[in-house]
């Protein structure tokens, strides 16, 4: 699936509405928590299962949404972040992910 429109709503959520129809809302903050990059994915390797990671308004605020060729889209946001790649994969099956990892 691809998206056909992507929107930040509030501040603290981001809209997909794919190519079949389907709406998502997405959490900004859950979808900080599991950053895909290799930096993230290092940190949360090494923290514990109890570890609840606090993230500023700056880190959970969207500065820009940049596409990455036909199956991504790069996040930066607001405190500089930018170097997570979320798959339309991975953000299709977003909620799944933040069920299964809350």
């Amino acid at each position: 699936m691809i998206p056909i429109k992507i929107k930040v709503i509030d501040k603290k959520d981001l809209q997909i509405v794919w190519d079949n129809g389907k709406e998502d809302l997405l959490n900004l903050r859950q979808l900080r928590k599991l950053c895909p990059c290799a930096t993230c994915l290092s940190e949360r390797d090494k923290q514990s299962e109890r570890f609840i990671p606090l993230f500023s308004e700056s880190q959970v605020t969207i500065k820009s949404i940049n596409q990455v060729g036909n199956y991504a889209i790069q996040i930066t946001w607001n405190d500089g972040h930018n170097s997570g790649i979320y798959e339309y994969y991975f953000l299709e099956n977003f909620s799944e992910k933040t069920t299964v990892q809350k």
